[in-house]
């Protein structure tokens, strides 16, 4: 079987399962297997996971650490060592800080997927089976009821007062009535009452699917898959940015002054990034706060 790329909401349940090459008992064991190797596992891909040392490096990319460094910098080079020292031990705090409550944070995370495990229900070898969500192939036959998730895109092939919600996918505030039989080829996402679909589910009644996208093929991991930009900033982070940037031409103006105010410009320097460190050694508990 090709990967089934089709309208599958315009065919009927017969034509369906020829297409997914499975039948009505469902898929045994060792063809299930087969499929998972070739489709692959039923997730929409994470993002990729920062290693130790890029993550540490990621706390000094502030604007407002970067115009310290330059201050410890041109204090070293104004041979006043203990203003240096001082500056670098705090901005290396702040760093080491801002790293180990990031780290902390994401193997939180993936401790807290490791156990929350989501199962479906499937038919394999001519019985129900209770199996990872990952593993679901497209052939799978799934059978659903009140407060399941749905695990994949699917047919529906039979069904008894279902209404499912599909406000993760379509933005349609009440649950919808889904029932069997097919629909033009034309018809839009949101109108195939005989289809259900990834990241949706069921609000009340029963249905028996047939699985014919899975993973990054369904319409959620096709959404999932355009989406993949970088998360936007808050308002916290993009006020601080801002302010860092700002910190930064003002020092540099501060140091293009004429001559005869090379002291004064170096106090002032001093004095600013003395307010400073203060930010950014408290910048990393604030957004864990927010």
């Amino acid at each position: 079987m090709d990967k089934p790329f089709f309208a599958f909401w315009s065919v009927s349940s017969a034509q369906a399962l020829e297409q997914l090459a499975t039948h009505p008992e469902g898929l045994t064991d060792d063809e299930a297997r087969q499929r998972l190797a070739r489709y692959g596992a039923n997730f929409l891909k994470p993002p990729g996971r920062s290693d130790t040392l890029t993550l540490l490096l990621a706390q000094f990319k502030n604007p407002i650490v970067l115009t310290l460094l330059a201050a410890a910098g041109l204090s070293l080079f104004l041979r006043d060592s203990t203003d240096a020292v001082i500056i670098l031990v705090i901005v290396l705090v702040s760093g080491l800080l801002g790293f180990w409550q990031e780290r902390g944070a994401a193997d939180a995370v993936e401790k807290l997927l490791a156990i929350v495990k989501i199962k479906t229900t499937v038919l394999r070898d001519g019985g129900a089976k209770d199996i990872p969500l990952e593993e679901v192939v497209p052939g799978d036959i799934v059978s659903l009821n009140a407060g399941d998730s749905v695990p994949a895109d699917s047919l529906i092939l039979d069904s008894k007062d279902l209404f499912v919600d599909e406000a993760t996918l379509t933005g349609e505030t009440y649950p919808v009535e889904k029932t069997v039989g097919p629909l033009p080829v034309e018809t839009p996402l949101s109108r195939r009452t005989n289809s259900l679909f990834m990241g949706t589910h069921v609000i009340s009644g029963s249905a028996t699917a047939a699985v014919v996208f899975t993973g990054k093929d369904a319409e959620f991991g096709k959404i999932s898959e355009r989406l993949k930009l970088r998360p936007q900033e808050t308002e916290f982070e993009r006020g601080v940015a801002r302010f860092g940037y700002f910190l930064m031409e003002v020092t540099l103006a501060l140091v293009s002054w004429e001559k005869d105010g090379e002291v004064c410009c170096c106090t002032l320097i001093k004095v600013e990034g003395l307010t400073e460190m203060i930010k950014g050694m408290l910048g990393p508990v604030m957004k864990t706060m927010i």
